[in-house]
């Protein structure tokens, strides 16, 4: 017969105990999750290392993210902020369902969850709207053949607008309005006005004379919005985080409302109160709360540092 101690030994090398309290699937929820924020760490870290680099010549997100839909004139990170808030508003509708659930009020647990789902939706549309105008453009920007962005200003030392510059000042809008300009109008526009200049962005007090001016675009071209490979913000680098960071996000967003949506439909089947509990709801939670929390992070580098 097997001792005391030879029992207490067994027992606790047989695995009776469940390190604290975690089920299986939460516990690789965890797992999943800690190896994503290492992912998001690393983008972003890479992020921070090359606007250092290139702090002087970065874009500044105050003076990109300015549209609103339905408002005129520049609006700086208020649609970015509205985005946020939404997103963070999601989580707290999560909360509230996986409170339900505990309480196995179906009820109550559809209604948060639906609404989960629709924050999670109008934050992609944003997003999507966010990046629209971010490829469309602005104002426009001269490429020199050296791959540097210069803006046009006036005398007064207020950047124009290819639609200001083309138009003149009273004809012109504030922004290009989704109108596009060829190489010769900007050109022709230029030599046509000696106060305006070329200034490389975030150089104040360095701009080159007019007729420096007009010779960097004669041997450069025009840049009307942002791609992988220009961006008439400035540092082409910006664009390419920008795409990449916000779309992994943006991937991971609609991955979670897919993800809410299916439990939402099982909640309606009565899948979860058959199985007599709401687990599944709190595992799609963690994920969601992880989500909003590295958005935090993206919306704290690209758009307030």
């Amino acid at each position: 017969m097997a001792s005391t101690a030879e029992m207490k030994e067994e027992n606790h090398w047989g695995g009776a105990s469940r390190p604290l309290g975690a089920r299986y699937g939460k516990l690789m929820m965890w797992f999943f999750l800690l190896s994503d924020a290492l992912t998001f760490s690393g983008f972003l870290t890479a992020y921070g290392l090359m606007r250092f680099k290139y702090e002087k010549t970065w874009p500044i997100a105050e003076n990109v993210f300015t549209h609103f839909p339905g408002i005129e004139g520049d609006q700086p990170l208020l649609y970015v902020a509205l985005m946020t808030f939404i997103l963070i508003m999601s989580s707290v509708t999560m909360v509230l369902a996986v409170n339900a659930g505990e309480k196995m009020n179906r009820g109550a647990v559809t209604n948060w969850m639906l609404l989960t789902i629709i924050g999670g939706l109008i934050f992609v549309g944003s997003q999507a709207w966010e990046w629209y105008h971010f490829i469309s453009g602005d104002s426009g920007a001269v490429e020199t053949d050296h791959a540097e962005i210069l803006h046009v200003y006036n005398e007064e030392g207020e950047r124009l607008s290819f639609s200001q510059l083309v138009h003149g000042m009273e004809n012109g809008h504030a922004s290009n309005h989704g109108e596009t300009f060829t190489k010769a109008e900007v050109l022709a526009a230029l030599k046509a006005n000696e106060a305006y200049y070329l200034q490389e962005p975030g150089k104040a007090g360095e701009k080159f004379d007019h007729a420096a001016s007009v010779n960097f675009l004669e041997q450069g071209d025009i840049v009307q919005g942002a791609n992988m490979t220009h961006n008439e913000y400035g540092r082409k680098q910006f664009a390419n985080f920008f795409f990449f960071i916000t779309g992994f996000h943006g991937f991971h967003v609609f991955s979670g409302v897919v993800i809410n949506f299916v439990i939402f439909y099982n909640i309606l089947l009565g899948t979860y109160e058959r199985r007599g509990h709401y687990r599944m709801v709190e595992k799609v939670g963690l994920y969601w709360h992880f989500v909003d929390l590295v958005w935090v992070f993206v919306f704290t580098f690209f758009y307030l540092v």
